[in-house]
């Protein structure tokens, strides 16, 4: 879906501008997203394979829930969106648990350059937590175990989403921190 989302500098400020994501995918802007870790007390980590349709990282295992922020749409509330959007829970703004800010760039292609800041949160859930994939963005959910995770990434699996600045490291510390 193509919505208006809000375009930031080289250091994550809003410029005041908004413009279409697909125009900020291809003009190569900086701007906003959230990423949404679910884990469990007992060390399991939610992973979504994402769809076969995406333009970026198809079938690739990737964050439980991630997503752009609309333009104006505060942080929290647009994690909690995508949260329900993508695997059909309902959470408070109050379960996010905000680890950090990631700045990422992705050239996909010559028209397609992900320039993101992601804003990055922690939210436990029970693995007994039904959940409802989003038919058009999610291929499959499945809970893994942190360590499990913490191979993939020692590994450089190759059926999981590039990592870049240590993310993926910074998100097994600090769930390893909560358990």
């Amino acid at each position: 879906m193509d919505e208006l989302v809000d375009v930031l500098d080289e250091k994550g400020r809003l410029t005041g501008e908004s413009c279409l994501k697909s125009k900020v995918h291809e003009k190569g802007f900086y701007h906003p997203t959230v990423h949404v870790w679910c884990y469990t007390k007992d060390g399991l980590v939610l992973l979504q394979r994402r769809g076969s349709s995406k333009k970026s990282f198809p079938l690739k295992w990737d964050i439980s829930v991630a997503g752009h922020v609309g333009a104006g749409e505060s942080l929290e509330n647009a994690a909690v969106r995508e949260v329900y959007e993508e695997i059909g829970v309902e959470i408070a703004p109050s379960e996010l648990i905000k680890i950090g800010v990631f700045k990422t760039e992705h050239k996909h292609s010559q028209t397609f350059l992900d320039r993101e800041f992601n804003h990055t949160y922690l939210c436990q859930l029970d693995a007994k937590t039904k959940l409802q994939k989003q038919i058009s963005e999610v291929e499959d959910l499945k809970w893994f175990a942190l360590n499990h995770f913490k191979e993939w990434i020692n590994q450089n699996y190759p059926d999981l989403v590039p990592n870049s600045n240590g993310r993926y490291e910074k998100v097994i510390q600090e769930i390893a921190s909560r358990l």
